[in-house]
């Protein structure tokens, strides 16, 4: 008789890297420098008249435990490169107690700029993610990072009773510690939010940072377009830092596109308005 012995099946994993880098040519017009993927992450370049600008895809349709994540992402000197996502980037339901892991890192050089704009990460039921930010800039550069959230999709009434997420960015500015932030929320994520001190029912939540040296400018005019579940701050010179929280995806975005125009000087790309 032969006796077969069962072989423990794991889930399928999915594991992407990104490089991409933007140079200057001459006459001032920015040009792709450097593109290297791997995996399941890429990239379609898609035409801007002033700078490199890229739509960041992840062909495994989302992420659930033991996937991993890496986007470097560079701007050489006086190069401008701005970077989307073609959609919200969804975190699935984890089938045992692994994470998945994103890390990014954003590098720009003197004079050069980066705009950061992924659309919406949407948590669901039992989803894991740990996810962290790394800036890394000149201090005449310029940097606009946007980092959206949605906790389930309060259309289809889904609730979020366990789930993992843990996030964190880090801006340096020449080598030195400019803003540093960091969230988690762990287990019955719809109750925790729900409480007024914390969220007050809210079920999306954004982090805005512009480094600029003109950042200052920006306060007043975009303090006077937030609602009441916004608000805008200079945390230190040339580091403008915005919170916001909503209902849900559609009332952050009302709240999130006029103030990405204004910071990127209208250059919000396409798939934000889709």
């Amino acid at each position: 008789m032969t006796h077969l012995t069962a072989i423990p099946t794991l889930p399928p994993r999915s594991h992407g890297k990104l490089h991409i880098a933007a140079k200057l040519r001459t006459g001032g017009i920015s040009a792709l420098a450097d593109l290297h993927q791997t995996g399941s992450a890429k990239i379609l370049m898609t035409p801007a008249r002033d700078a490199v600008e890229g739509v960041i895809l992840n062909t495994s349709g989302g992420l659930t435990g033991g996937d991993t994540l890496s986007i470097a992402a560079t701007a050489h000197v006086g190069a401008r490169l701005r970077l989307t996502t073609q959609a919200a980037e969804r975190v699935y339901r984890t089938a045992d107690d692994t994470t998945a892991q994103v890390r990014n890192l954003v590098t720009v050089e003197a004079g050069a700029r980066v705009d950061w704009l992924p659309q919406e990460t949407i948590l669901f039921q039992n989803g894991a993610l740990r996810r962290s930010l790394s800036v890394r800039m000149a201090a005449d550069a310029r940097v606009l990072l946007v980092e959206p959230v949605l906790f389930g999709r309060l259309a289809m009434g889904e609730v979020i009773t366990q789930a993992r997420f843990a996030d964190r960015l880090t801006l340096e500015r020449d080598g030195a510690l400019e803003f540093r932030d960091a969230s988690t929320l762990t287990g019955d994520i719809t109750a925790i939010l729900d409480k007024p001190a914390l969220g007050g029912g809210a079920r999306a939540m954004a982090l805005v940072v512009f480094a600029a040296p003109e950042a200052e400018a920006h306060l007043d005019p975009i303090r006077a377009m937030l609602p009441p579940t916004a608000g805008v701050s200079l945390v230190r010179d040339g580091v403008l830092v915005l919170r916001a929280l909503a209902r849900d995806g559609f009332e952050l975005r009302r709240t999130l596109i006029p103030v990405l125009d204004r910071l990127s000087g209208d250059a919000l790309p396409r798939s934000w308005r889709l």
